[in-house]
């Protein structure tokens, strides 16, 4: 482990062919009383929202949660989660808000999401960036859900791009005029208050527009909400536009830094995708439970399908998967207690990871419930409903693909031109060269100390996999970035794979990381299951890897292109047989 480890990034130094062990181990334990907390909780929620499925679903027909059940929220203490406690707030860490929206997310994904994004992105700017004043102003009504938070950055031209916001405020003597509109906005309808982004005019002169976070509360006149959108799933929160025409907003209430908008957004989002993983592993967990009472009862050819090996082989896989998403955003959230700063890749990976495995667990559930699963008296169609946003909001996966490849690639990028200056001056450089040359070697002969060391004896082997695939993932950084130079930007397929390869190989390391715990804490007898938990993924992983190393130089990109580029030139299928 190198001595800044804990300001590293762990899947940045792994594509340099470097296991940053201090990262993964030990794997993040709550703390008691925080426990202790969540348990109560656990018990109150299942009295409280237990019996009231019928309930969700009638919400989820007429698209809007009651006021009377936003006021049981209220009371509940739902808004006031990751607030301090000095301001009335419940203080959680990131792991056990994660797990308070895991275990909210077993009743309905409306509910979840109306109270996580309130403390997952609409005021939690607030608590990271906002100034004592600010703080003591909003944050007491903000607990008590006085004022519920909305987080506004998405515009219709500007979704995944978020430095083409239109939004602007111009500087005025004693305040800022904001004018602009944001789309899709989670909570627009009952919030309050606002993290806006806008466009601003530069402060060092240059004349380039940069964006600034500003405070908005709905009280301030211009601020005004469109209409209830209509929308496939998580029907019943609140989604609407969210207009300000010439809205003047005090200078006090802008946040952080002028000019330093896209940093606070970019921090609010991930740290805020601990919340949006934790309710994908409580949606699975549910869908685990569900299936496996339904596979036990219901009976084909005189016996229950849970008899039958292909029911088995879905259950197991949404078993592992669970385990899996759980333990990568577990470590996440274990980053941000421990106020860990680079942890964006991770972050990414664990939204990626978590939200795809949610929608093939709910994909399966349904399937095992068979007819059932189709019919809206049951809840799988709601989960499926619901689920689909997970993978656009917040980041679309795409996009926290081509993120997580990128910036590993201009990491390396980095240390290749580094090189190229060494050549000019070797005994300057003498360290650089060196360094490189090692890497270079383990990488192309399996010789050198790319090593995890500190994993339990009992699943040493599986360690030893992980080793051979960080020297796998860094040589093939190496080569993509050198095929592809500076037009990396423009080669998305080889982007991809990178990405998929280095999701894989950090979710594996949580599951090692996560399961050396449990040996070390409870021996090798009551670990076995989760011991073939990692068996089971770590060779998903190794078939995954092959394949996108494989595919590096050997795949159809251009075809599939070709194809994609006519099919737009015709705008239909071209091969009707009629």
């Amino acid at each position: 482990m190198s001595e800044n480890s804990e300001n590293t990034s762990f899947m940045r130094s792994l594509c340099m062919g470097r296991i940053e062990e201090g990262l993964l181990f030990p794997f993040p334990k709550m703390k008691k009383e925080e426990q202790e907390i969540l348990r109560s909780m656990a018990q109150s929620f299942q009295q409280w929202l237990g019996s009231r499925e019928k309930e969700f679903r009638k919400w989820d027909d007429e698209a809007e949660i009651p006021k009377e059940f936003i006021q049981e929220m209220r009371e509940f203490g739902l808004f006031s989660l990751i607030i301090p406690e000095e301001f009335g707030g419940l203080g959680l860490s990131a792991t056990a808000y994660s797990r308070v929206l895991q275990e909210l997310t077993r009743f309905d994904g409306s509910v979840v999401l109306t109270a996580g994004a309130h403390s997952s992105i609409g005021m939690r700017g607030l608590v990271m960036f906002g100034n004592a004043a600010q703080k003591k102003k909003y944050l007491p009504k903000l607990a008590t859900g006085e004022m519920i938070a909305a987080f506004c950055l998405t515009e219709a031209g500007a979704g995944s791009d978020a430095a083409s916001l239109k939004t602007k405020a111009t500087e005025q003597a004693d305040h800022w005029l904001l004018t602009g509109e944001k789309i899709w906005i989670t909570n627009g309808g009952i919030a309050d208050f606002f993290t806006v982004f806008a466009r601003t005019e530069s402060q060092d002169g240059s004349g380039k527009a940069k964006i600034t976070g500003f405070i908005v509360t709905k009280d301030m006149p211009g601020v005004s909400s469109g209409p209830h959108e209509d929308k496939m799933g998580i029907r019943a929160s609140s989604t609407t536009t969210i207009s300000f025409q010439n809205v003047k907003v005090p200078k006090e209430n802008v946040l952080g830094e002028v000019g330093g908008g896209f940093k606070v957004a970019m921090n609010i989002l991930n740290s805020g995708r601990t919340g949006l993983g934790g309710g994908c592993v409580g949606a699975m967990k549910f869908l685990i439970e569900k299936s496996t009472q339904q596979a036990k009862q219901r009976k084909q050819f005189e016996q229950p399908i849970s008899n039958f090996g292909l029911i088995k082989q879905k259950v197991g896989k949404m078993v592992v998967n669970t385990y899996a998403s759980e333990a990568c955003v577990n470590m996440v959230a274990g980053m941000v207690d421990r106020g860990h700063k680079d942890y964006a890749v991770e972050a990414a990976i664990s939204k990626i990871f978590s939200t795809e495995a949610l929608w093939e667990t709910v994909d399966e559930a349904l399937q095992i419930a068979g007819g059932n699963g189709f019919m809206r008296e049951f809840p799988y169609e709601r989960i499926m409903r619901n689920a689909r946003i997970n993978r656009i909001f917040e980041g679309t996966n795409e996009i926290l693909r081509l993120f997580v490849a990128l910036t590993a690639m201009n990491d390396v990028g980095t240390s290749l031109k580094e090189i190229g200056s060494a050549l000019h001056d070797p005994i300057k450089g003498f360290g650089i060269l060196s360094d490189y040359a090692k890497r270079r070697v383990t990488q192309a002969t399996g010789l050198g100390r790319i090593e995890m060391t500190k994993s339990h004896p009992a699943i040493a082997e599986h360690a030893r996999a992980f080793e051979v695939l960080t020297r796998q993932l860094a040589a093939a950084t190496d080569r993509i970035l050198r095929k592809h130079g500076k037009n990396i930007m423009n080669k998305q397929f080889a982007t991809r794979r990178l990405a998929d390869i280095m999701i894989d190989l950090y979710v594996l390391a949580c599951v090692i990381s996560r399961v050396s715990q449990s040996l070390e804490e409870n021996g090798v007898a009551k670990s076995t299951q989760e011991i073939e938990i990692l068996a089971v993924f770590l060779s998903d992983v190794k078939r995954r890897v092959a394949s996108n190393l494989d595919q590096i130089d050997n795949n159809c990109d251009e075809n599939i292109k070709s194809l994609a580029d006519f099919a737009f030139d015709q705008e239909k299928f071209s091969w009707d047989n009629i």
